[in-house]
């Protein structure tokens, strides 16, 4: 592996520093706590020396009881600066990886629906919890982790030369093996992580993706293809597990064994020194405390590398989603709007999601404030793209989108959405009570509040009858109501927050003609005196409405009273006559 590739990406550790530095007192303290530590741990071994030489060779019983005081006090207050600037670290440093994690969870929540159309959702997750777990270990270990092994290491071949520079020379002769054989495979040890962490997110993604599709595995009867697909995603995962744990074996053994190798040149050598008495047996039981303890550090100091090189590479993935561009940004100069009447424009108005793909093209309407307008039109001409780019989600790239006269990129963002609710043609729930999930725009709503709107929504009598009513837990997804309810449910939602204007984006596509029934009756009780814009392609709702606009590639091919279009030959009369043939005579 090149040394560009196994390089440790500082240019990534410094931008996280702007996430370490509201907590740079808080380390400082652990830092020296940590270094008091490591003295401590130093000076275990000399006692040792001393225990020997002076108490015990001597026959000195005071000494003894000194001494042993002496190993008391120094292991207590290791054990209690240890203890405390551990438990601090890894404290700080949780704070600190929370801040990441808002931090992009935050950016998220800013990007376009465009962002998510084109990433795996298990992807996202990894990167969040898995990348950002792997560099809050690497934090909680390498920082104190430095400079405690640094000074352990300085330490110890200090005293370890000031018993004995020629066993010191001799036990050191073959530190350089260990080192070469663990800088040999950190680069691949690295690599093999990155691909370990690809592989668990494809795991991830494939768990999920399935997972939310269960039912459509079942019904097809695609078990034991999905099955395979798992056992299959489940190899490459362990295999690379497996390697990776390899890598880590041979460089951890090959260090080992220089070790052992240079214990038994230290016993030999170090014991023909106290034979001829040029050491004690002290000095020797305590350079044997701190041989067996130098490579330690140095293979901690290697492996701190290997670290972070991989938390490098966790930071690099997590950095890639904070680097993904917002496309829709809050001006500076953006305004607060108290009330909203609800006037809507759309002029000249040009969109697409690509440079060959045009969804909107010179879209000019306008929506009286407290009408009800229709969008209609074939499926796959941008109707839903017209909701998407008045909340905002998008920005066209040509023309202008207002509100009450007032450009949609003058307003704040907040506000914007705060006076706009949208019911979706797929409603999206949380596994949470039936209360919570109506109440999760104005979550300090009253039960009252809740039922009115739900009454409103024409779904309080079913909610009553569920078995906790309002406090009956909805599936995931809404999976253990019938889509009609989701949909009900969905209104009531939407009412609660009182917005100034109302979309509904096909509310009845997927719904039976009893329930498509009781929907539009709700519909039509609620939208009175607000703005409501209805996109559809049903024609039951289209009489509904004060204005119609018919779309068709991305155009307006008609506009005008349901009564008007209804009246000549049009998209919409065409529409209607063929729903009055495909739903037969009334019986």
């Amino acid at each position: 592996m090149s040394a560009k590739k196994t390089a440790i990406p500082f240019a990534q550790y410094r931008r996280a520093l702007v996430y370490v530095a509201p907590y740079w007192r808080g380390l400082l303290l652990v830092l020296v706590l940590g270094l008091f530590s490591t003295g401590v741990g130093l000076a275990q071994p000399y006692i040792s020396r001393l225990l020997i030489d002076d108490a015990l060779l001597r026959r000195n019983p005071r000494a003894l009881g000194q001494i042993a005081i002496l190993m008391v006090l120094v292991s207590v207050a290791g054990y209690i600066l240890n203890t405390v600037s551990s438990y601090r670290y890894v404290k700080l440093s949780a704070e600190c990886l929370f801040d990441m994690r808002l931090a992009v969870y935050r950016h998220l929540q800013r990007l376009s629906p465009r962002y998510y159309t084109k990433t795996k959702m298990g992807d996202i997750v990894s990167r969040i919890n898995n990348d950002i777990g792997e560099v809050q270990r690497v934090c909680s270990d390498t920082l104190l982790s430095i400079l405690s092994n640094i000074l352990f290491l300085v330490g110890s071949v200090a005293i370890m030369a000031s018993l004995n520079w020629r066993l010191f020379l001799t036990s050191v002769a073959l530190l350089p093996v260990g080192i070469f054989a663990l800088r040999h495979y950190q680069g691949r040890l690295a690599a093999k992580t990155k691909d370990l962490r690809e592989r668990s997110s494809d795991l991830g993604s494939f768990l999920i993706e399935t997972l939310f599709g269960m039912r459509l595995v079942v019904a097809s009867g695609n078990e034991e293809y999905e099955a395979e697909a798992f056992r299959k995603h489940n190899a490459r995962f362990v295999q690379s597990l497996l390697s990776m744990q390899l890598l880590s074996f041979l460089a951890s053994a090959l260090p080992s064994t220089a070790l052992t190798l240079s214990t038994a040149i230290v016993f030999f050598y170090g014991g023909k020194l106290v034979i001829a008495g040029q050491l004690t047996i002290g000095g020797l039981v305590a350079f044997m405390a701190y041989h067996m303890r130098l490579l330690s550090p140095v293979q901690n100091l290697l492996g701190i590398y290997t670290n972070l090189l991989t938390g490098g590479v966790a930071l690099g993935r997590v950095f890639e989603i904070l680097d993904v561009p917002v496309e829709v940004r809050e001006s500076a100069r953006a305004v607060a709007i108290g009330s909203v009447r609800g006037e809507i424009t759309f002029d000249r108005v040009r969109f697409r999601y690509s440079e060959n793909v045009s969804v909107i093209d010179d879209v000019t309407f306008q929506i009286p404030a407290g009408a009800l307008c229709v969008i209609a039109g074939p499926s796959g001409t941008g109707k839903s793209t017209l909701a998407d780019l008045l909340l905002r989600f998008y920005d066209p790239q040509s023309g202008r989108i207002a509100i009450d006269g007032h450009d949609l990129r003058e307003i704040r963002l907040a506000d914007l959405r705060h006076h706009i609710a949208v019911v979706e043609q797929v409603p999206y729930f949380f596994r949470a009570s039936v209360k919570e999930n109506i109440a999760y725009g104005r979550p300090n709503s009253t039960l009252r509040d809740i039922r009115t709107c739900a009454r409103a929504g024409a779904i309080d009598d079913f909610i009553q009858s569920l078995p906790d009513g309002y406090n009956t837990i909805i599936g995931e997804r809404g999976s253990t109501i019938s889509v009609g309810e989701r949909q009900r449910i969905a209104l009531a939602r939407a009412l609660l927050r009182n917005p100034a204007i109302l979309i509904m984006d096909e509310p009845t596509s997927a719904l039976d003609p009893a329930s498509e029934a009781a929907v539009a009756g709700a519909f039509a009780r609620v939208l009175g005196g607000r703005t409501s814009v209805l996109i559809t392609h049903h024609m039951s709702l289209v009489e509904l409405a004060d204005f119609a606009v018919v779309m068709d590639g991305g155009r307006i091919v008609e506009s005008g009273t349901p009564r008007e279009l209804l009246s000549r030959e049009s998209y919409l009369s065409r529409q209607f006559q063929l729903a009055r043939v495909t739903a037969g005579p009334r019986k």
